[in-house]
């Protein structure tokens, strides 16, 4: 049985049973039965579905763990956390995550304007307020509004220009005035694909000298006592300790600095997000070298130390994490449409009456006769035996249909092949399947669903609903419905991945991409106009039973044009008058087609049918 690392990524969120896997909440319910429920109301396509209980999960483990570690090395600063919205802006995200942080205080942290106005109609009384990013008059006006309306804001200043503004802004509309912080940037760096965000060269942040600048500007306007926070950041993924620690040493040094020159209400360091969130399918590839507990523990020992060791008090730790919050809470679903190799089945093989090509015999020799003690050797002999004969059809001396025969033949003994060593650990097999994987057509967008896989490459945990008590034999590459090439995640040596064989024609066959909830979605792009897909939330009754709610469907064709600003009406009467002019269109049945392609106008742009075949996805 394939597992698909399973205890590597889903950290107990799911399991497998039965062959299905299932979700290890209450009455575990299994993801097949969960769409099966969602696709009965005639929803097709891809299906984003979130599980809110894992928002509550990741919560009340990072305060659980940070509160732990406050109370094992007696520090006398507090902990609490803001999420970042650039994470995931989407309301069925966003408001049961409010909801769930109420207990905690937890709080958000904005990055633009429409982003703070989402912070200021959402977030919990007395919670806190972040507002990174760069920032004009507008924003930073919008922060005063917001202390007026009672939110707890600090607006953490990127330049020295902010700053100005800021003061400005003071003069004019007066107390109560936003708390101000400054964002500090380091010389430690974080690694891996996000490690540009720390950094000496990294885009945000204040130099020593603009801090100091900083202070004398505070000092002079008489704000010194409105600076409550120091932020720094080092990247969305940190999969190494180390840095970190480098990072909180020089936080923790410059946080102590700032005391001493006079800002007595500096009480906290925001360490921004990075709480790495495993992806990894294989122990090899892990993508932390840590824990929670170890994070935590580094965090507060380190921060108490620095402060013991400078004589100032121990600041209030805040974190954004969004990654680790969000991610496990949202899986892609998406039904298979097509294999592409189901062509070199051996109903396809047309053998010549009269005379075959020798080596075209030896294969089907090969195939006839090919078992476990052969199955390496006459496999060898097929690809040896196939790179012949496509060098002949090149030269001219067999035709199209020796050259379709070869192809099946030497498929054909592949999938034998497989099947005959699938207990065998060979690596030699796993090279051969790498050249010879199917391809799976899979009805989603690869660009709307996972970009951060298209643009950095950034792996998800992906496996099937089903069939998971049975070894699959098929390596497999999985492309997208797009008409782009890079639509496509490929069969890779080093993280493989097998899927079934399947009869497409008789069975359903789904895909589940796991940890989508951080920045997939609000990323996806419209590519071919393809749209967010249809989502749906999933809870629980008091007898442990599921049900669903908030279903959104995917855009329709209008809206999407709608949403590129065409004018929907002027379509509609272009289509129509087509219809009413076409010379090929009998009258009698213009109004049928004209309903049929209305009804097409109101569909999403994913696919309903198994290509020419009639069976619905």
């Amino acid at each position: 049985m394939n597992r698909y690392g399973i205890s590597y990524w889903a950290n107990h969120n799911f399991i497998i049973e039965n062959g299905k896997v299932k979700l290890n909440h209450k009455n575990r319910p299994a993801l097949i039965d969960i769409v099966s429920t969602i696709r009965e109301d005639g929803f097709k396509g891809p299906l984003l579905i979130r599980f809110p209980h894992l928002i509550e999960k990741q919560i009340n483990l990072l305060y659980k763990n940070f509160n732990r570690a406050i109370e094992e090395f007696e520090y006398k600063g507090k902990f609490n956390a803001v999420f970042p919205l650039k994470v995931n802006q989407f309301p069925n995200f966003v408001k049961p995550l409010v909801e769930i942080g109420k207990k905690y205080n937890y709080g958000l942290e904005a990055g633009s304007k429409a982003e703070l106005i989402l912070a200021m109609s959402y977030n919990n009384k007395n919670a806190p307020i972040t507002v990174n990013g760069f920032k004009d008059r507008t924003i930073i006006s919008l922060g005063f509004i917001a202390t007026k309306m009672g939110h707890d804001i600090t607006l953490i200043i990127e330049g020295l220009n902010e700053l100005e503004t800021i003061i400005e802004v003071t003069k004019e509309m007066g107390e109560p005035t936003p708390k101000i912080g400054l964002r500090i940037r380091l010389h430690t760096s974080g690694i891996g694909i996000w490690a540009k965000s720390g950094g000496i060269n990294s885009k945000f942040g204040l130099t020593a000298t603009e801090l100091i600048e900083a202070m004398t500007i505070l000092e002079k306007e008489k704000l010194i006592n409105k600076l409550t926070m120091i932020h720094f950041h080092i990247g969305s993924q940190i999969n190494d300790i180390s840095p970190l620690k480098k990072a909180l040493r020089e936080a923790g040094n410059i946080y102590a600095e700032l005391r001493k020159m006079g800002a007595f209400n500096l009480d906290s360091i925001n360490l921004g997000g990075g709480l790495a969130v495993e992806y990894a399918q294989q122990e090899d590839n892990s993508n932390r070298n840590y824990s929670l507990k170890e994070f935590t523990n580094d965090v507060v020992f380190l921060l108490k130390d620095i402060a013991e060791s400078k004589g100032v008090e121990e600041p209030n730790i805040y974190t954004e994490s969004g990654r680790f919050i969000s991610a496990s809470h949202a899986v892609l679903i998406a039904p298979v449409l097509e294999l592409f190799s189901q062509e070199y089945e051996l109903k396809g093989l047309k053998l010549k009456k009269e005379k075959n090509p020798p080596l075209i015999e030896e294969l089907q020799d090969l195939y006839s006769n090919i078992n476990l003690g052969n199955a390496r050797e006459y496999l060898h002999d097929g690809l040896d035996h196939m790179e012949s004969l496509l060098t002949l059809f090149d030269l001219g001396y067999i035709d199209l249909q020796d050259r379709s025969n070869t192809e099946i033949l030497v498929h054909l003994i592949i999938k034998k092949a497989t099947l005959l060593l699938k207990d065998k650990a060979h690596k030699e097999l796993l090279s051969i399947q790498d050249r010879m994987q199917e391809r799976y057509l899979v009805n989603f967008s690869l660009f709307q669903s996972l970009p951060d896989f298209w643009g950095l490459g950034q792996s998800f945990p992906v496996m099937p609903l089903t069939r998971l008590d049975e070894k699959p034999t098929r390596s497999a590459s999985l492309w997208d419905i797009t008409c782009d090439s890079d639509g496509e995640v490929g069969f890779n040596v080093k993280n493989p991945l097998f899927l079934h064989e399947v009869d497409i024609e008789n069975e359903e066959y789904f895909l589940a991409f796991f940890l989508v909830g951080a920045y997939q979605e609000i990323l996806g792009m419209k590519h071919n106009l393809f749209t967010h897909p249809t989502e749906a939330t999933v809870n629980f009754d008091k007898n442990g039973e599921f049900f669903i709610e908030n279903i959104i469907e995917a855009q329709n064709i209008l809206d999407v044009l709608d949403d590129l600003d065409y004018d929907i009406k002027d379509i509609e009467r272009s289509l129509k008058q087509q219809i009413e002019e076409s010379n090929f269109i009998k009258n009698s049945k213009k109004k049928e087609i004209l309903g049929e392609l209305y009804l097409y106008l109101s569909e999403n742009g994913y696919l309903r049918t198994l290509l020419s075949k009639e069976k619905k996805y």
